[in-house]
């Protein structure tokens, strides 16, 4: 299993990659902006989820598909895009008072958890990330390295989760200022659509590396 001294700077560097403002960061700003503090913490718990299947993805050696067949990688790589692009273009467009808030919440609170699940599942330069980040702190020493790989995921993502909470958290107080205002309200409904449309197109953009 990993020494305890791997899990610290593993750790460590998670809390540091998620503070530095990243597609996820952006992600959560637009939800918890937008839609305030329930939102915002159920799009982080949707990522972390979406974060620990690409982790079990990693351990099961599916990732490297992406490697092996490059075509896999860009057709992951633009459904992502295109998921990314009609969530931002849906809520530029709701004509819903902003003010008033959905006439389901549940309802609308399950879609947020799925909508944050599949940006992650669906954005394959997460599974290189984890690709490239994790087996660092594997012992290879100790060997099973699937089951280490499996609990190191799950010790990032709830690390990250806590960050990623804290930010929306924060953000939501900002959302709750503005939306004070009506006209506010609309323009932060535009910003946040504005924030997934760029997320999708600069997934569209990037290369495989």
């Amino acid at each position: 299993m990993p020494t305890l001294a791997s899990i610290f700077l593993l750790m460590i560097a998670t809390v540091l990659l998620g503070i530095v403002p990243g597609p996820d960061m952006f992600y959560i700003l637009a939800r918890s902006t937008g839609q305030g503090r329930s939102a915002g913490l159920i799009s982080c718990i949707g990522i972390a989820v979406g974060g620990v299947l690409q982790t079990t993805a990693l351990a099961l050696g599916l990732s490297g598909l992406f490697l092996a067949v490059p075509v896999a990688y860009q057709i992951v790589k633009y459904a992502g895009a295109v998921y990314l692009v009609y969530l931002g273009v849906r809520t530029i467009l709701n004509r819903e008072d902003p003010l008033t808030g959905a006439p389901s919440e549940k309802a609308g609170l399950v879609r947020i958890f799925l909508q944050g699940t599949f940006t992650t599942l669906l954005n394959p330069k997460v599974a290189f990330f984890y690709l490239a980040f994790l087996p660092q702190f594997v012992n290879q020493a100790q060997g099973h390295v699937s089951l280490q790989l499996l609990l190191l995921g799950l010790i990032f993502n709830i690390t990250g989760l806590a960050v990623d909470s804290t930010i929306a958290l924060l953000a939501s107080l900002l959302g709750l200022w503005l939306k004070g205002h009506k006209k506010a309200a609309r323009l932060l409904q535009w910003f946040s659509g504005g924030i997934l449309v760029g997320l999708g197109v600069r997934l569209a953009f990037a290369r495989q590396e």
